[in-house]
């Protein structure tokens, strides 16, 4: 279409639909029911998101003015395109072999190192200097994960660079210097909090030689890992950011000096819009947070974001699915202009990565920066009349949660106090409710489960993130994934001597039979349970010999509820002796006069999934 096309109106026959119009034609559609309960979700995050927006919804929102690289930097910090670093991170527990490996990810498409010291004590400058052998550390960006221990990797860093004789202000990167996710964590300081804040000025001072080079971060991905919502994972990596700023900046160093020299980490969970909007809300947030210490220039309140794919929805059993998790992920990071990405390996869950899953996790970035193009424009969320209108309500609860714990005297002080913990605590218990009742579902685990598969073999006791300490500042957050309580309950059946046999009782009314058959299927596969679906009975006496033939554990009896009033009686009394009883679905019409009759057991899909199959595991004594 041309320019005059456009200006002659040439869809002007097509007359403008207002939002009363709207309205008015989703209330004769809803036929009397109520239209927030029916079209509004109200998502975790505790703020209504309507069923669809419009451009007026638009009109109230100031940060639309601005473009990419403008304070407020919603629209991010990149003006020429939406490129971002691609990062794998590499264990090291062996010099050579760490060094091997950064350099043939190097050469397939990786421009971002991450190296993690699980035990660095005895490493030293020789062993850091052997670690970069012929990695030049000014064309690739080096990140160093060893938490209280990273400070030493930047002055080894700094030697090699003057070693090498490269430029100080190439070199680019960050390392993992965090003292309130130690807090967090672990409940207590690495060493005392005012020795932790000394260290970090001396810290400042020693790494001016590479000014580029980011020495502090905020790790909100552990949030994000306890099962905190998106607001709360945003909020409270914004209160430990403000912190740092206040309490560093009391220690003569200017806002300039280590604003810039600030990382935040964001996990990436699987909500796709909601993270996209996330990390654009984090920028507006933050760099109106240091625009209050009055910066020398709006540069300064950019954030720079590093994220990676949560650990909280992945899973042990069906792995491979987690491979479509961290692509949305990935993807989500993306769109909402994240400056680099780890996308862990999909068999992280249970065990290091080896060549298959880390080649994988890697092309996962590539496809979708070289195939997909998504490095390529600015902003490509922009305008968008949903993510905007996310954006923007993401940010005003996040900030409003942020202000709550700057009125509890700032972080520390709402950790200690326990209000932190207790908000999470709040968020993963629901979100461990929405599981188990399969709102929220993890493919592979509370739906859909591979009946044959069998993990026991990568089942290992979950990580604590709990250390002895002399004194106990703060209740430690707990980490852990949504998946592992069935993972648990599978890996008991696992562990049985039996499997236990569950019975198809299919029979009447065609359509309805074959739904709840393959409800109750995916139901007790859940558990690992052995189902023997079955086509359909004649009669309810061949049913009834088959059953007993197969020496089944449970008989689920599949059919209409018009039919369960007559043939649920009459199948109970004649296997109930043999086998446990079930009814799929919840005939509330006639479900107390089938209890008199002694039928106790239903599933359905109001059923809690967990607590039902916990519940059958201790009958059948597994």
């Amino acid at each position: 279409m041309t320019e005059n096309e456009t200006k002659s109106g040439l869809f002007n026959e097509f007359l403008p639909v207002s939002k009363q119009q709207w309205e008015e034609k989703i209330e004769k559609d809803l036929k009397g029911a109520n239209r927030d309960k029916k079209l509004v979700w109200r998502p975790i995050e505790g703020f209504n998101v309507e069923p669809y927006y419009r451009s007026e919804d638009l009109d109230d929102k100031k940060y639309l003015d601005t473009h990419p690289g403008e304070f407020p930097f919603t629209r991010g910090n990149k003006v020429k395109d939406n490129d971002w670093l691609i990062r794998q991170d590499i264990v090291v527990d062996d010099i050579k072999k760490a060094n091997n490996k950064a350099l043939e990810v190097l050469m397939k498409g990786v421009n971002s190192l991450g190296f993690i010291f699980e035990n660095d004590e005895k490493i030293s400058q020789e062993d850091f200097n052997a670690l970069f052998e012929n990695i030049w550390a000014n064309s690739v960006e080096v990140n160093f994960i060893s938490g209280y221990s990273s400070t030493k990797y930047v002055r080894f860093l700094e030697e090699l660079t003057r070693k090498r004789n490269r430029n100080p202000e190439d070199i680019k990167g960050s390392i993992d210097f965090d003292p309130f996710i130690h807090l967090t964590l672990h409940g207590n300081f690495p060493v005392t909090e005012e020795k932790s804040f000394e260290l970090l000025r001396e810290f400042v001072e020693d790494s001016k030689c590479l000014p580029n080079f980011r020495i502090l971060s905020v790790n909100g991905q552990y949030f994000n890992n306890a099962g905190a919502t998106i607001v709360q994972e945003l909020a409270f990596s914004l209160a430990m950011g403000n912190e740092y700023l206040s309490k560093t900046t009391d220690k003569a160093i200017t806002i300039d000096e280590i604003a810039t020299r600030i990382q935040f980490i964001f996990g990436a969970g699987s909500n796709y819009f909601m993270e996209i909007a996330k990390l654009r809300a984090a920028r507006i947030l933050w760099a109106n947070i240091v625009k209050a210490y009055n910066p020398s220039n709006d540069s300064i309140t950019q954030m720079h974001i590093h994220t990676t794919t949560s650990d909280w929805n992945k899973t042990i059993y069906d792995p491979y699915v987690n491979m479509l998790r961290t692509t949305t992920e990935a993807m989500s990071s993306v769109i909402g202009g994240t400056d680099s990405l780890t996308v862990k390996s999909f068999d992280s869950a249970y065990k290091k990565p080896d060549e298959f899953s880390d080649r994988i996790a890697r092309n996962q970035q590539l496809l979708l920066k070289e195939e997909s193009y998504l490095g390529k424009i600015v902003d490509p969320a922009a305008g968008s009349y949903y993510i905007e209108n996310l954006t923007n309500s993401i940010a005003e609860h996040a900030w409003k949660l942020f202000i709550e714990i700057e009125g509890q005297r700032g972080y520390i002080e709402a950790l200690k106090k326990g209000f932190i913990q207790n908000l999470i605590e709040e968020s993963a218990n629901q979100r461990n409710m929405n599981i188990a009742m399969r709102k929220e579902v993890l493919l592979g685990t509370n739906q859909y489960p591979d009946f044959k598969e069998k993990a026991k073999t990568r089942i290992g006791k979950s990580a604590d993130n709990y250390v002895e300490a002399k004194e106990i500042l703060a209740k430690p957050i707990k980490l852990y994934r949504g998946a592992e309580a069935f993972e648990e309950l599978r890996l008991k059946t696992e562990k049985s001597s039996k499997t236990p046999k569950v019975f198809l009782f299919t029979y009447g009314n065609l359509a309805m039979r074959k739904a709840r058959a393959t409800f109750a299927m995916n139901f007790f596969a859940c558990a690992g349970f052995e189902v023997i679906d079955n086509f359909g009975f004649k009669t309810i006496e061949e049913g009834i010999r088959v059953a007993k033939e197969a020496s089944a554990n449970i008989v689920v009896i599949c059919s209409s509820d018009d039919e369960y009033a007559e043939i649920a009686p009459e199948i109970y009394n004649n296997v109930k002796d043999d086998a446990i009883v079930v009814v799929a679905g919840y005939p509330k019409n006639i479900i107390d006069d089938l209890k008199v009759k002694g039928i106790e057991h239903f599933i359905h899909v109001k059923s809690n999934l967990l607590s039902e199959l916990s519940k059958f595991q201790r009958l059948l004594d597994l």
